[in-house]
C-alpha cells in the first residue's frame, strides 16, 4: 500500500511445474497479460465472469502462500496453522466488512505474498502486515509464530481501515460511486487507490509515484496468474 516496491520471488523454479496442474483443474490461467485504460471490460480488462473463485484462487496461491516468507528472506515460512489461521481471517473479515474474499487474497498476495512474517515498510506512510495497511496495528514482522489474534488485525486493518487512512471497503465505496456500480473495474481502481492514494480513473496505469503495474497485477491475479513472467513495466 502506498509504495514504490516491488516484491521479487526468489528461487520459484521448483514450483513451476507443480502450480499449473492445480490452476487448470479450476479454469484459471498462470499467465500475464497487461491491461491498460479505464479497467471496464470495454477496454479489455477480466470483467467478473473470468475471476476465479475464492476456493479456486486460494488453491493456486497456496503454493507460493507455504513458502514465500523464505523465498524474501522474511523469516521462517508460514506454519499450517498460521496458513490456515489466514484463510479463516480472510472468510471472517470478508463477512464483517461485505468486501469479496477473493479480493481480499488478490490484494494480500500483492503486498506480501502471503507471508505473516512481512517487514513493515515505511514510503511516507507506515504499512505493516499482510495487507501493507495504512499504520495498522497488525504485525508480526520478526515474530514466530504469529498469533491467530495478529493475523486477523493485519486482515482487518487493511480491509476495514485503520484510524489513520481508508481500507479497501472504503476505497471500494469511492470508486463505485465513480462507476456507478459495483463492477470489476471498481475493484481495479481500488486496487489503485489502495496503492497509490490517488487513482486516474482514465488510465489505472497511472502509478503517479508508486507501482505502475498494480491494478493491471491484480486484474491477473484474478484470473490465476501466481508464478509466469510478467509482461508489464
Amino acid at each position: 500500500m502506498f509504495k514504490n516496491i516491488v516484491l521479487a520471488f526468489v528461487g520459484l523454479t521448483g514450483l513451476v511445474a507443480a502450480a499449473p496442474t492445480s490452476i487448470q483443474q479450476r479454469a484459471l490461467t498462470d499467465a500475464y497479460r497487461t491491461y491498460t485504460g479505464d479497467g471496464t471490460a470495454a477496454a479489455g480488462w477480466p470483467d467478473s465472469a473470468a475471476w476465479g473463485e475464492f476456493e479456486g484462487l486460494w488453491s493456486a496461491n497456496l503454493p507460493l502462500i507455504r513458502q514465500s516468507c523464505g523465498w524474501n528472506g522474511w523469516g521462517a515460512d508460514n506454519s499450517a496453522d498460521e496458513i490456515s489461521h489466514i484463510k479463516k481471517a480472510i472468510t471472517q473479515v470478508s463477512s464483517e466488512t461485505g468486501v469479496k474474499s477473493r479480493f481480499i487474497l488478490l490484494i494480500m498476495m500483492q503486498e506480501s505474498k502471503g507471508c505473516v512474517r512481512v517487514p513493515t515498510t515505511n514510503n511516507g506512510v507506515v504499512n505493516p502486515g499482510l495487507l501493507q495497511s495504512h499504520n495498522g496495528s497488525g504485525t508480526c514482522a520478526g515474530v514466530n509464530p504469529c498469533p491467530q489474534s495478529q493475523i486477523v488485525q493485519m486482515i482487518r486493518d487493511g480491509v476495514a481501515g485503520t484510524s489513520s487512512g481508508h481500507g479497501l471497503k472504503q476505497l471500494i465505496a469511492q470508486t463505485t460511486a465513480h462507476y456507478g456500480s459495483i463492477q470489476p473495474a471498481a475493484y481495479y481502481a481500488a486496487a489503485r487507490l489502495y496503492n497509490s492514494g490517488s487513482v486516474d480513473y482514465s488510465n489505472l496505469g497511472n502509478g503517479f509515484t508508486s507501482v505502475a503495474c498494480y491494478a493491471s497485477d491484480i486484474a491477473n491475479r484474478a484470473t490465476g496468474w501466481t508464478l509466469a513472467q510478467s509482461s508489464c513495466h
